[in-house]
């Protein structure tokens, strides 16, 4: 159910939010690959609404945007009933007022495993957000020139609806850490402390062999997951965002979302194996791009800046056909980021400004830079109809 709740993002003021069965984010779902998903979505909220299943492969009629359903009105329901076909991290949110509804406190977390997952000692789901509230712990209205240009990064960071967190954790173990950045328009340049940890996973799931890193950057909508541990009793390891320059109006700043606090040492299980997945290159060698997708921009006068697609507000393009393989050039016009994300389809990432990325892996969001270029290839299987892509 979709409907108003006092919410306490911060101790103390409750704030009037929006929540998925009175909570934010809504319930963590969890399923096996194979499973029938059905979710009896019924509106309580004061305007029209939908489900985007961000990531999934699914039916286009099932997808939530207002190009295949009519948004469910007050007080009636809609039932979303589709197979769950890959493992992997994902999220659920709106198609209709999204900025305002994604705002108020609409998302929440899907989880689908798969037959061999890496065996770890815990798991948890950390779903990372930001709100803006005012001096009575209210949600501030949207607007303005600099949020109709950056779009909304509230000052209050959230793990899983609530300001500044402790984690608890045993030392010497290791944990999985499936997280997503459900913010409108943060990103998220992840730190531990500035302590090493592994990414097995991002928007499709398992990549094919654990990388080790010191950070990684989620832009709006991206989904990583983590092996993180072992560490040693008492210590105190920060879960932040480092200053990430998206050359937005609004300064970078860093921001700490949660403290993870290590507590006495438990034996560890904790396997990470050496290869995770299999994934087939859908482009072995250099090719030609099918189709260029420009990200661009016009000034408006009462707005400050429309943001557009080959030059054009909601852009309509070309078809593709089933089974031909597409390579598109993501070309980002304007001099701030933008976070590309492709409904209904995985795609690989070719190069990034001329170079190929470090992995191999599935991706349904990726970050275009400033004045860059990102080659992408993705294949149309048989589920016919319409998709839509945009800047998340």
């Amino acid at each position: 159910e979709a409907r108003e709740t006092d919410w306490e993002f911060v101790p103390g003021p409750k704030t009037r939010a929006w929540g998925y069965n009175g909570q934010v984010p809504g319930p963590v779902i969890e399923a096996d690959v194979g499973d029938v998903l059905e979710v009896r979505l019924t509106n309580s909220l004061p305007e029209p609404t939908t489900i985007h299943w961000h990531g999934l492969r699914l039916p286009a009629a099932m997808d939530g945007t207002e190009n295949v359903q009519h948004p469910i009105p007050p007080g009636e329901s809609f039932t979303y009933r589709f197979l769950l076909r890959d493992a992997g991290t994902f999220w659920y949110h709106p198609h209709s007022n999204e900025t305002v509804q994604l705002e108020r406190g609409l998302y929440g977390a899907l989880v689908v495993r798969g037959p061999n997952e890496p065996q770890l000692d815990a798991e948890r789901v950390l779903v990372l957000d930001d709100v803006a509230l005012d001096r009575r712990g209210q949600i501030k209205p949207l607007g303005g020139w600099i949020e109709n240009h950056d779009g909304r990064q509230g000052a209050t960071p959230l793990v899983n609806g609530r300001a500044a967190p402790e984690l608890t954790m045993a030392a010497g173990q290791v944990e999985r850490w499936r997280i997503v950045n459900a913010a409108s328009a943060r990103y998220v340049r992840l730190s531990l402390g500035g302590r090493a940890f592994t990414l097995i996973g991002t928007d499709g799931g398992l990549i094919t062999a654990p990388v080790t890193m010191t950070e990684v950057l989620l832009a709006p909508a991206d989904r990583v997951e983590l092996a993180v541990g072992p560490f040693a009793d008492g210590e105190v390891v920060p879960v932040e965002a480092l200053p990430y320059d998206r050359k937005t109006v609004a300064r970078a700043r860093a921001l700490q979302f949660a403290s993870l606090h290590i507590g006495p040492a438990q034996a560890s299980r904790a396997v990470i194996p050496e290869r995770l997945r299999e994934i087939e290159p859908l482009v072995r060698e250099p090719v030609a791009a099918t189709r260029e997708v420009h990200l661009g921009f016009q000034l408006n006068v009462k707005r400050g800046v429309n943001f557009t697609i080959n030059k054009e507000l909601h852009h309509r393009d070309q078809p593709v056909r089933v089974g031909e393989l597409q390579v598109w050039d993501v070309v980002n016009d304007t001099m701030m980021d933008h976070p590309f994300h492709l409904h209904g389809f995985f795609f690989q990432v070719l190069e990034v400004n001329g170079e190929r990325p470090a992995f191999l892996s599935w991706e349904d969001t990726v970050n275009v830079p400033p004045k860059g270029r990102v080659r992408i290839a993705w294949l149309p299987d048989d589920r016919p109809g319409e998709w839509m892509y945009h800047c998340h």
